[in-house]
């Protein structure tokens, strides 16, 4: 496959393909038919750009990847990209380009595994049993936000996650001696781990086999098996950074063929007992899948709603309208009669309104829980002895944060949320925009959103952030002005399931708006105060909304005629009509945007 497209990484799938083949033959249960089936054993390859190893392996196990689809490998268009895109190729469950990530999306999966078996698990009905499987390299246990994120799986004991690391001491520069020299076993048995090592699977997989079946009985922490391998396994160059990210080319593709029993002429082969072996492995998973479903059956009939709540968890939907439904228990709010507050106390109100009625929405903060407000009333904490609940201590880790919620939208049945400061959304970028590429509904909420903030001072000020933002596509950038805005946020965020949100709120009070509602922060943006042939428009967002309506009754009383308009949110702005955008803004109007930001975008 790399030979054919010109470019790739075919060290990294040679060294790796023991692995592989153990997991894909006699460790996991999967059925190539249905690969959206819930109690699937999830397997993530972290080190994505290995991605023609999982490519060959869904193949084989007759997933709907043909072999002209390898041959298209790399290509425009074709099933097979430069690295695995879960929106792109059935059978991958996240998209693994960065390091890192996949490894921390997979402590997600399995708290997402956690807490499914804790709820809807029963003496006689064991629905939710599944592992989760990470392939990963050095680079992945350099990036920080895999230290993060596996950090916490230690604390929460998360036993079902089972990470295979392909410690082949090679990095694209050299030999890992370079920079990378840390005992990374002692490390994460410093974090809760059980830690074990293989020395060989190039010629014998028992020892392989053996670490495998010690992990997964092994309940209350997760596991690390380092396995010895040979990066480029079979080249010429084989131990050697050079096999890393290029080609081998002809001559030394052929002598390794010819290494392993195979014709040094013939491309995409693939001998018959081959195929034999892996339909006989394919068939008996399928008869898995078929067991499960018979008890599903069963469950339903006896526990129907937990059932149907099941089946609505995983397809993003619930019951009624927004009148009896789940936006009816969305807070109301008088204007002029009730207290105006700051927007990150309009969000905690909106967000425990809604969780005791969508049980698929749980998460947490960065260690910010008394200033993001982002506790469920509703819920105690997710702990390694509290599985059930839904409120994530995730710690001072916002990467991870980020990749862990990445992770529980991938398993299915969750919607899940995040908090930090605005600022520090910086820090977990890196996941939020595999977020908006994969297409995973995440909702972040970040408080603290402008130089409102006062006194902490610049290190604290977000002043560049939502411009940064917005800058991202697939990604809705709330900064609600009012409670109807804050609802109207939260009802996008949630009726969008594979659009990320992120949900800015300010310290400071807020003003309510007296023309706002929740239909018209759902058009992006609308006249907050109106006027015939206005002379200025102010157009503004969040806290800044109710000051430019307060200028606006000034600027009258000087004969300037100025109309407001609040944006609570460009993105849905820019996809109404353009009849809708202009009437709002006409563009031939002097019009002049109010936003606590640094000048710019």
């Amino acid at each position: 496959m790399v030979q054919a497209a010109r470019s790739g990484h075919p060290g990294a799938p040679m060294g790796c393909a023991p692995m592989a083949h153990l997991l894909w033959s006699e460790v996991m249960t999967y059925d190539p038919k249905d690969p959206s089936w819930w109690n699937r054993d999830r397997f993530v390859l972290s080190n994505g750009h290995a991605c023609a190893l999982q490519y060959c392996m869904l193949h084989l196990t007759g997933y709907d990847l043909s072999v002209d689809d390898c041959k298209s490998f790399r290509q425009l268009g074709s099933k097979t990209p430069g690295h695995p895109e879960n929106f792109v190729t059935a059978g991958v469950e996240v998209s693994t380009g960065p390091l890192g990530q996949g490894i921390s999306n997979a402590v997600g999966m399995t708290m997402g595994e956690k807490h499914l078996a804790a709820v809807y698990n029963t003496s006689e009905f064991a629905l939710f049993t599944n592992f989760t499987y990470v392939i990963c390299g050095d680079g992945c246990l350099q990036e920080g936000v895999s230290s993060e994120a596996c950090s916490l799986a230690g604390h929460l004991g998360l036993g079902q996650l089972i990470v295979l690391y392909d410690d082949n001491e090679i990095t694209i520069d050299g030999p890992t001696s370079l920079s990378f020299t840390e005992d990374v076993g002692k490390r994460y048995e410093a974090y809760g781990w059980h830690v074990q090592s293989v020395s060989d699977v190039g010629d014998n997989l028992e020892s392989l086999r053996h670490a495998v079946a010690e992990a997964k009985s092994v309940k209350d922490k997760p596991s690390l098996i380092k396995i010895k391998t040979v990066i480029g396994h079979g080249s010429t160059n084989e131990g050697s950074h050079k096999t890393h990210g290029a080609p081998l080319g002809e001559a030394d593709l052929q002598q390794a063929k010819t290494r392993f029993g195979l014709d040094p002429n013939a491309s995409f082969q693939i001998a018959e007992d081959v195929k034999s072996f892996y339909e006989s492995k394919v068939s008996k998973a399928a008869d898995a899948h078929a067991e499960w479903k018979m008890m599903f059956q069963k469950y339903e009939s006896k526990h129907p709603i937990k059932a149907k709540e099941l089946k609505d968890r995983f397809s993003h939907t619930f019951s009624g309208d927004a009148d009896t439904g789940l936006f009816s228990h969305l807070p109301l709010f008088k204007h002029g009669v009730d207290k105006d507050l700051a927007t990150r106390k309009m969000s905690s109100h909106t967000l425990n309104a809604l969780a005791p009625h969508l049980p698929s929405l749980i998460g947490g903060s960065a260690d910010l829980t008394p200033s993001n407000l982002t506790s469920l009333t509703c819920s105690a904490d997710f702990q390694k002895d509290t599985p059930d609940s839904r409120y994530i201590r995730f710690g001072v880790r916002e990467h991870g944060m980020a990749a862990i919620c990445n992770g529980l939208f991938a398993y299915g049945g969750f919607r899940p949320y995040c908090a930090t400061f605005l600022n520090f959304a910086g820090y977990a970028l890196g996941a939020m925009r595999v977020s908006a590429l994969s297409r995973f509904g995440v909702i972040y909420i970040m408080t603290h959103d402008s130089i409102g903030l006062g006194e902490d001072g610049p290190t604290h000020q977000p002043v560049e952030m939502l411009e940064s933002l917005r800058s991202m596509p697939n990604l809705h950038v709330w900064r609600p002005a009012d409670v109807n805005e804050m609802n109207g946020a939260y009802q996008s965020a949630i009726t969008n399931p594979h659009t990320p949100s992120v949900i800015a709120c300010s310290r400071q009070t807020s003003h309510s708006l007296e023309h706002s509602s929740i239909q018209n922060a759902l058009k992006g943006g609308y006249v907050a105060i109106d006027t015939h042939e206005p002379h200025i428009i102010l157009l503004a967002t969040g806290a800044e909304v109710g000051l430019c309506v307060e200028t606006a009754k000034q600027l009258a009383c000087d004969g300037i005629k100025t109309k407001v308009v609040s944006m609570p949110c460009l993105e849905l702005f820019t996809i109404q009509t353009m009849d809708y955008q202009q009437r709002t803004l006409p563009g031939n109007v002097p019009t002049l945007l109010v936003e606590a930001a640094a000048v710019g975008g």
